[in-house]
């Protein structure tokens, strides 16, 4: 399994945001350079994290993107469903003796799975990365 590099540079960018004093706004050109990101690409990403709930945009001059929850709220797992979205992993494609199995055994398995990495996800915040950058310091 492997989610797409937007959601690696959504939680990158997550990161940085929570990490402006006074929760300051961050240009998003800012936020591109330090990922080594065209300003467009990131800009789309962005989007989606404020179409969730999880930043606010202010336009102008001295405008930019800013978390809108704390650091403690701001969960992995709603940064990644804002990006890659509430699919399952896996949705079953099979029939047996021509009928739709509605209690696909093999779908039920990784979605067991999928459940206990969306527990892991949901207590991992951005907070808990701050706190874990502090310690390496």
């Amino acid at each position: 399994m492997k989610y797409s590099k937007a959601t690696n540079y959504a939680l990158h960018s997550m990161v940085h945001l929570a990490m402006e004093s006074n929760n300051e706004a961050v240009r998003v050109e800012d936020l591109a350079k330090h990922q080594r990101l065209s300003p467009t690409y990131l800009s789309k990403i962005l989007t989606k994290l404020s179409k969730a709930g999880l930043i606010t945009s202010t336009p102008g001059v001295k405008g930019g993107y800013r978390l809108l929850l704390s650091p403690e709220k701001c969960t992995f797992l709603d940064i990644i469903q804002a990006i890659e979205g509430h699919e399952s992993l896996l949705n079953c494609t099979m029939s047996h003796d021509g009928k739709w199995n509605r209690d696909c055994l093999i779908e039920r398995a990784v979605a067991d799975a999928e459940d206990k990495m969306k527990d892991e996800l949901a207590h991992k915040t951005i907070a808990g990365i701050l706190n874990q950058m502090q310690e390496r310091n």
